[in-house]
């Protein structure tokens, strides 16, 4: 049917058909912008979340994978990794970098990503995976089938930023990456945010 409303991003835009192999992904920052912009949950408008407080921007398209959430099952796949415990979800929508050789100007946007790894990130003792995917039909990065092909400066530059994007100078560190996961890994953390989705939004 002909829907006259704009889809929330996170709940009414589809994951795709080829999910987890290819997914949607809806982009909210890029590496030009000065300030972190984040969706409203609640309307699904982008928001600005806060000016980004230091020299940091993100190196690749930022954002999320719709009808995804980080809860039960993240963190349990978090404490099988790791051995570690009393690891809880972050509560949004799983996130995704998406490398792509083009220029894209704006956020706002939706594309389709095919995930080839990812980062076990823990912040504050919650699980916040960062989904690492190439753009689909890229013509220089669809060479990149696994997280091993991307170069080693890229992986640096993606680390660094989540390492510090949150830091303060004079307080500790609260973001810790765990490990760094490869394609197949990061198709299991996306089938348990999907799980933990719909325990949490479709079968209440």
């Amino acid at each position: 049917m002909y829907n006259p409303y704009k889809l929330h991003p996170w709940h009414g835009v589809f994951i795709g058909n080829e999910s987890p192999e290819c997914v949607t992904a809806f982009i909210e920052i890029i590496p030009s912008d000065t300030v972190k912009y984040e969706i409203d949950k609640a309307s699904g408008y982008l928001m600005v979340d806060r000016p980004q407080k230091f020299s940091n921007i993100v190196p690749a398209l930022y954002g999320f994978i719709p009808q995804t959430y980080c809860a039960e099952e993240v963190a349990l796949s978090n404490m099988k990794a790791t051995n570690r415990s009393g690891i809880i979800g972050d509560g949004d929508p799983l996130d995704i970098l998406v490398l792509t050789e083009r220029e894209i100007t704006h956020g706002d946007i939706i594309v389709k990503a095919i995930p080839i790894g990812g980062f076990r990130l823990l912040d504050n003792n919650e699980a916040d995976d960062k989904i690492i995917a190439i753009l689909k039909n890229d013509e220089v990065y669809n060479m990149w089938k696994d997280i091993q092909d991307v170069p080693k400066t890229i992986i640096n530059r993606l680390k660094h930023y989540f390492l510090t994007y949150k830091q303060m100078p004079d307080k500790e560190p609260h973001c810790v990456i765990d490990e760094i996961y490869g394609k197949q890994v990061a198709q299991d953390v996306i089938r348990a945010s999907i799980k933990d989705y719909q325990k949490h939004f479709i079968e209440e």
